[in-house]
């Protein structure tokens, strides 16, 4: 275990110069300190990364965009296949396409035919029998792999694959347990979401009106430092106050009448706590991984955040609440989890943090004490060696192959660029947003010990 952060801060040294507070200067810090975590829009290659509900995959092609690439999910007899959702004859997506012959798919324009499994093309419907391009390109397909109930997808470089069990945290490949997600599609950028979900501050004042957090004090403000722990990054608080004397305003606390102390300042430490999350010695309770997943540790459950790339202006929020248990216990679980917590944590709790990471427009940015978090995440990312997933992806017809293309330049109402990524939506920006997804259906799964869903699921 690193301690990467344990001594204390000087705001004045924080990146983007000394905080004045006599000055109108509001031009504030890039991510030029962050090169690789600057230019990763569309995230990092490399990873496996979950996108759909296996259930939620038929016959009929399921279009996504993953990292800015376009991917067709088609359910084919007991395997799921992926491959990229572009015909090269014309580009038209082959997700409008039809189920003309078995384990195929075929473009809508000309009767262009797929194999799934590999790609190649087969048949071309509108050439005859003897059409000579058959045989000759293909469309590239994915890695696919099915864990926890979900469908994942490898993007990158297939000499760089490796078992998507390396992507997963292993207290859920090591245990039972019964899980309640959700998933959709929201604006902002990724890395908002990623750092908006590990950052210190934000909680004990954004979420306060959260119905979640009614009837719990949280605090007013913590002394924080981060530890590393294999492949985790984890805050710790060592100091927790609970009002703010701020001078010559007065004092502000999030105490009520009404609610009560909350747990200690580390899962392991509470009275009661589940065997699996005490032997996970967790020394604080949130914790982020790459290549954007967060990890909200309890005395009884955990709860998960993937933040998966879609573009440049939104990502795929993938939630799910995880309890380690059998029996009746795991059906309590899972009653109250489609009864109150959907709608209180992953819906109205989680849909606050949504509200933030869609109005976010920063750098520039000036960042403060607490803000540690989110250099510390910044740093993780920038010393990883990690492969920047590039702004592109339009096969030239041959599998696997990409040619550049570039988003339009999109500018703020005052006529001020903003890079890819940046873009505010909507609300400062002359481009339109691109859509988001209603919330899914919550989803309720029993997973057995190696990730797999337990029959009859």
């Amino acid at each position: 275990m690193t301690d990467t952060t344990s001594a204390p801060i000087n705001p004045d040294e924080l990146p983007g110069g000394p905080l004045s507070a006599a000055s109108d200067d509001f031009v504030g810090q890039d991510w030029g300190s962050w090169p690789t975590y600057e230019a990763a829009t569309l995230g990092f290659r490399n990873f496996w990364y979950p996108i759909a509900w296996e259930h939620q995959v038929t016959s009929k092609p399921m279009p996504l965009t993953v990292c800015g690439e376009q991917v067709v999910l088609i359910r084919d007899g007991d395997e799921i296949r992926a491959l990229h959702d572009r015909c090269p004859h014309r580009g038209v997506p082959l997700s409008l396409g039809r189920r003309e012959f078995p384990g195929t798919i075929s473009c809508p324009y000309h009767g262009w035919t797929y194999d799934l499994e590999d790609g190649k093309l087969v048949g071309v419907v509108t050439d005859g029998p003897d059409s000579p391009i058959c045989g000759r390109l293909g469309v590239r397909t994915y890695a696919l792999e099915r864990r926890l109930g979900l469908v994942w997808v490898f993007i990158g470089d297939p000499a760089e694959m490796h078992p998507v069990e390396d992507d997963i945290p292993r207290e859920l490949l090591e245990n039972d347990f019964v899980m309640g997600g959700r998933s959709d599609v929201r604006e902002g950028n990724w890395r908002f979401a990623a750092e908006n979900g590990f950052d210190e501050g934000h909680a004990k004042y954004l979420h306060n009106t959260a119905l979640w957090r009614m009837f719990k004090v949280m605090p007013a403000w913590n002394r924080t430092r981060l530890v590393e722990r294999d492949e985790w990054l984890i805050r710790v608080q060592d100091e927790v106050n609970w009002e703010t004397k701020i001078p010559g305003l007065g004092t502000w606390t999030n105490k009520r009448w009404w609610r009560t102390m909350p747990l200690p300042d580390a899962p392991g430490k509470a009275a009661d706590v589940n065997p699996v999350i005490k032997g996970l010695d967790l020394p604080g309770f949130v914790s982020i991984r790459l290549p954007g997943l967060l990890r909200v540790a309890y005395p009884h459950y955990i709860h998960y955040e993937w933040y998966v790339p879609v573009d440049a202006d939104t990502v795929r929020y993938v939630q799910i609440m995880v309890r380690f248990e059998k029996g009746w216990k795991a059906a309590r679980f899972g009653a109250l989890y489609l009864g109150a917590i959907r709608w209180l944590f992953h819906g109205q709790f989680t849909g606050q943090d949504a509200w933030m990471v869609d109005v976010m427009d920063a750098p520039p940015e000036r960042l403060y004490r607490p803000d540690i978090s989110i250099t510390g995440w910044r740093r993780v990312c920038e010393r990883a060696g990690l492969v920047v997933q590039k702004l592109a992806a339009r096969p030239d017809g041959n599998p696997g192959s990409m040619a550049a293309t570039n988003l339009p330049e999109v500018r703020k109402s005052d006529g001020t660029p903003i890079p890819p990524g940046f873009r505010a939506t909507g609300k400062r920006a002359t481009a339109a947003p691109a859509a988001t997804s209603a919330p899914e259906e919550p989803q309720l799964r029993r997973i057995r010990r190696g990730g797999r869903v337990a029959d009859g699921e």
